[in-house]
């Protein structure tokens, strides 16, 4: 394994200790909007035979042994995913069909599919709660082939029997996208931002002076379904996760909230809005496309995650990512917020044929020189001995903080109860903030994320 390798893996230990768990919620929530993507650089390393053995054994399963349905969970790679799809069918003559779930409609989906005649034989389960619902439906993946191939087991989700339930196959990381080249085009550099104080600074003197430089500090922080979530599910994170260090880590879903550091999320929360391309009055109906101004060069700044960076670096090829500075004392050394919901599970009630089907594919799809990199170049990384390396830069960066002694935020944001309903109550409670930045509506916010997130969670448990 290269340098790279060792320091994501890394990344993978010190990230996920608590980040799997959640509570209350039926399915994972989406966390990432759909966007196109396109596998990324060519070429790349020879494998070495002793890493495409186990790809041949999958290849080599015979015609008419089962077939594969994968219910897909991140609509951003269907493309890729078909054209894996009909590789492996030319290979082997195994039929893999693959459904992609619309943005946030994953739970539904799954739960619809499962009734039918021909149910998935590869679904995701994401999180704990997702785990407890599905574990008879979900194969004990303990020891099997695929399982056998993680070079890391931070990500795999077990039951409340220890059983093996789902596995990761890929992570992500998310925080604020930054465009270098207009951060010193406005006369900055990017060793001004290693804290809030120095985000504020050079955020505010861009949006003053917006119209002299021709770009704005953030892209568009619309709050419809297809954008709320960078800030109800990701940005949230920050307030969770403090709160979760103080408390020593999290390995069950908390009763309630403290609150503790509510005013560090309004902190950048209201930078993020105040300093945009567009005005907070404008948020509540969406219809703005904040990656086309980040990628045209019309914002500095960029609220979202990892799988952007095909997207972006076609036109940004330098663009960097950094952690979400708040007003935390010691904040200098923090990294990027690090995580996944991305887990594969096979199917218990399939035949044994799809079954056995369902494990030679996947086992295929992280061994196989060129399968795994289509896939990494469109999931940005597999914890797999034998996956291709990331081509994904904000990955890099997520390295480059670990290497520089930085603190990984995991995604104490999965602990989020009754996720649809308590999100959708933090969004009606932003929009009536963002028409008016009154304390009065700041407080109706922090009741909707604080005392909203003991309503859901004895919602989810009664």
């Amino acid at each position: 394994m290269k340098k790279m390798n060792k320091v994501l893996a890394l990344i993978l230990a010190l990230a996920m200790a608590a980040s799997m768990a959640a509570c209350g919620s039926s399915a994972p929530a989406e966390t990432e909007a759909p966007a196109e993507t396109e596998a990324a650089a060519e070429g790349g390393e020879e494998a070495a035979p002793a890493e495409t053995e186990a790809a041949e054994a999958a290849a080599e399963a015979p015609a008419g042994s089962g077939s594969v349905y994968w219910l897909n969970f991140k609509p951003e790679s269907d493309e890729v995913l078909q054209q894996v799809a009909a590789m492996y069918k030319e290979k082997t003559g195994v039929d893999v069909k693959v459904v992609t779930a619309a943005s946030g409609t994953y739970s539904q989906t799954l739960n619809s599919e499962m009734d039918k005649s021909e149910p998935p034989t590869i679904f995701v389960v994401g999180n704990s709660a997702g785990a407890k619902e599905w574990t008879d439906y979900c194969l004990d993946l303990a020891g099997t082939p695929i399982e056998q191939e993680l070079n890391t087991d931070a990500y795999n989700i077990y039951d409340e029997s220890g059983k093996l339930v789902s596995i990761g196959y890929c992570y992500e990381c998310y925080g604020i996208i930054v465009n270098p080249d207009l951060v010193e085009a406005a006369g900055h550099t990017m060793d001004e931002i290693k804290n809030f104080d120095g985000l504020k600074a050079v955020a505010e003197d861009i949006h003053a002076r917006a119209g002299e430089l021709g770009f704005d500090a953030f892209s568009a922080c619309d709050m419809d379904s297809s954008s709320s979530w960078r800030f109800t599910g990701h940005m949230a994170n920050l307030e969770y996760f403090y709160e979760e260090r103080d408390d020593g880590g999290w390995t069950e879903c908390p009763a309630e909230l403290k609150g503790t550091y509510m005013d560090n999320f309004k902190n950048l929360y209201d930078l993020c809005i105040n300093n945009s391309t567009v005005a907070p009055t404008e948020l509540a109906t969406g219809g703005h496309d904040a990656e086309a101004e980040f990628k045209d060069g019309k914002a500095a700044f960029f609220v979202n995650g990892s799988w952007e960076y095909p997207a972006v670096s076609e036109t940004v090829p330098n663009a960097t990512m950094i952690p979400y500075y708040c007003g935390v004392e010691g904040e200098e050394k923090a990294g990027l917020n690090c995580g996944t919901e991305n887990c594969w599970a096979i199917n218990a009630k399939a035949s044994e044929e799809n079954q056995k089907a369902s494990m030679d594919f996947l086992v295929w799809c992280v061994t196989d020189p060129e399968a795994s990199k289509m896939l990494v170049d469109s999931f940005g990384i597999m914890p797999y001995k034998s996956a291709a390396e990331s081509t994904n830069g904000f990955l890099q960066d997520a390295a480059k903080y670990i290497e520089d002694g930085c603190y990984v935020m995991d995604w104490a944001t999965n602990y989020q109860p009754n996720v649809d309903e308590y999100r959708a109550t933090l969004v009606a409670a932003l929009n009536q903030y963002n028409a008016d930045q009154s304390d009065e509506n700041w407080a109706i916010v922090k009741t909707a994320f604080v005392d909203g997130w003991a309503t859901q969670y004895q919602a989810a448990n009664e």
